[in-house]
């Protein structure tokens, strides 16, 4: 394969190649900051340093000279902007945060890059991870002057989904073999089943939340997003681990190599099919994929075993209860006095407290501080933050009952293909199209998404399947074994 071509080449396939010293990581690198400037139109990229990255990309090759490289020396993959980077602004997308360096990595990169993977830039996103259509960034992507929703590279007219479609659109559209994403109500798998790619969100507290911008502190969780579950398990191998010095909510379990059990069988796997997930708002054009793709599980050796999983509707209001809560309290530090943005002109700190955040947060993100706060406040904490605590306690006695039946949940990663830009103008609406997602994040439970065909339009079907805690590795050799049986994962938009 020559040089032109190492974009269609996978993290598995591009490690190989780096290690026998095919290509090089400065020729890698170079090969992917060309193919990020051409498909700018795209707006996945908010911030690029060429300096930076083939300053890392010489370090990975006098690496893997001497002997002494990983297997992912060399890699270069790009993070979501919601990751503090040393070398690379970090803005979550927010004019809030216009122009931020961070003096440190957050701990996600920082493991990587002991890995020896190479840092391409820092993709878009909804503005502090809150939307799920990657139209609320606030910031310009590279090669444009103004804020720009990201399109989707198989159809640029569409959404890329959110709130890590900057990171979805780049693997989609090969700008990257595999990158970061965070998960916080389905922002890896509904992006990755919007752009036919892979991605998982491992169980909460497996991989370190230090370093990144937080939204909701019992839900953000950090994952890989890739072509294939081998690229994801690559990744997500080295993403995890104990960080208890940095990360209270870090889990003391230690790291594991999910690529051990990549091709175990799944002979007698026993998948849990929910009703609650093929009812009504369930469209034709998904039901119709997701269906064949369990009988391909069934050809594979699997189990269906019909299952129950009662308060799926009810993680929707639970969900916009709780994660505003903790926005509006973890946004509370955005207030223009040690960093970010200031207003100009004030009269008084508490004038400056009400322009500043006036100023700096769009829409979106002032909906749900005010949401936030209002179920925390005097008078409605009980009725509707304790409640929703209670039933986010009863969705996650739902899975543990409903795993003494079953060893993993399949259904639809999101009820309809990607919608046009602008297609979900009313806050609502774009709310409930995370209903399949979102109880898997109330309950900490790792989640994943993988490409299952194709709907109306050629637009792209996610098949997300859940496990219980603990269970990437098992979700990961399912998605493999059945990537290794179908091709959806190789597919790739026109033109890339």
């Amino acid at each position: 394969m020559s040089n032109t071509d190492l974009h269609q080449l996978g993290v598995a396939e591009l490690a190989a190649q780096l290690k026998n010293q095919q290509v090089s990581a400065v020729e890698a690198a170079q090969h992917f900051l060309t193919r990020a400037q051409q498909h700018q139109n795209l707006g996945a990229f908010v911030a690029i340093n060429e300096d930076a990255t083939l300053a890392q990309a010489k370090a990975a090759d006098a690496r893997i000279a001497a002997g002494q490289g990983g297997r992912l020396t060399g890699v270069p993959i790009a993070h979501k902007d919601i990751f503090v980077t040393k070398d690379f602004p970090t803005t979550a997308a927010s004019k809030m945060l216009e122009g931020y360096q961070s003096p440190f990595d957050a701990t996600v990169v920082r493991k990587l890059a002991e890995a020896g993977v190479v840092n391409l830039g820092k993709l878009n996103c909804d503005e502090f991870a809150m939307g799920g259509a990657n139209e609320n960034s606030a910031i310009a992507p590279v090669g444009f002057d103004t804020a720009q929703p990201v399109r989707n590279p198989w159809n640029t007219e569409r959404v890329p989904g959110g709130s890590s479609g900057g990171s979805a659109a780049a693997v989609a559209a090969r700008l990257a073999p595999a990158v970061t994403g965070t998960d916080t109500g389905g922002s890896i798998r509904q992006p990755a089943s919007f752009c036919g790619i892979t991605g998982i969100k491992p169980t909460y507290g497996r991989a370190s939340r230090y370093g990144m911008i937080a939204f909701a502190s019992s839900l953000d969780q950090a994952g890989p997003m890739g072509r294939s579950a081998e690229d994801c398990a690559l990744l997500l191998s080295e993403m995890c681990g104990p960080d208890l010095d940095r990360d209270s909510t870090s889990l003391d379990h230690p790291a594991e190599d999910f690529t051990l059990k990549l091709n175990d069988s799944i002979e007698g796997l026993r998948i849990g099919v929910p009703a609650e997930f093929f009812g009504e708002g369930l469209s034709d054009d998904v039901r119709r994929n997701v269906d064949a793709a369990l009988k391909e599980y069934e050809k594979l050796g699997a189990k269906l075993v019909p299952i129950s999983l009662p308060r799926t509707e009810l993680s929707v209001p639970v969900y916009y209860i709780l994660a505003p809560a903790e926005a509006s309290s973890n946004l509370s530090r955005f207030d223009g006095v040690k960093f970010g943005h200031r207003a100009k002109d004030f009269a008084d700190l508490n004038d400056m407290y009400k322009k500043t955040r006036a100023e700096g947060f769009g829409d979106e993100v002032k909906r749900r501080i005010m949401i936030g706060a209002y179920v925390l406040s005097e008078g409605y904490y009980d009725a509707y933050y304790l409640q929703a605590q209670r039933i986010r306690r009863m969705i996650a006695d739902d899975f543990q009952s409903a795993f003494k039946e079953c060893d993993v949940i399949a259904g639809a990663a999101a009820p309809t293909t990607a919608w046009a830009i602008g297609g979900k103008a009313d806050p609502v609406s774009n709310y409930l199209a995370d209903v399949f997602t979102l109880p898997a994040s109330l309950a900490g439970l790792p989640g994943l998404s993988l490409p299952a065909g194709f709907g109306d339009g050629g637009m792209p079907v996610g098949l997300q399947l859940i496990g219980n805690y603990f269970s990437e590795a098992k979700l990961l050799n399912a998605a493999h074994r059945f990537q290794q049986a179908t091709d959806f994962h190789l597919q790739r938009p026109a033109g890339i």
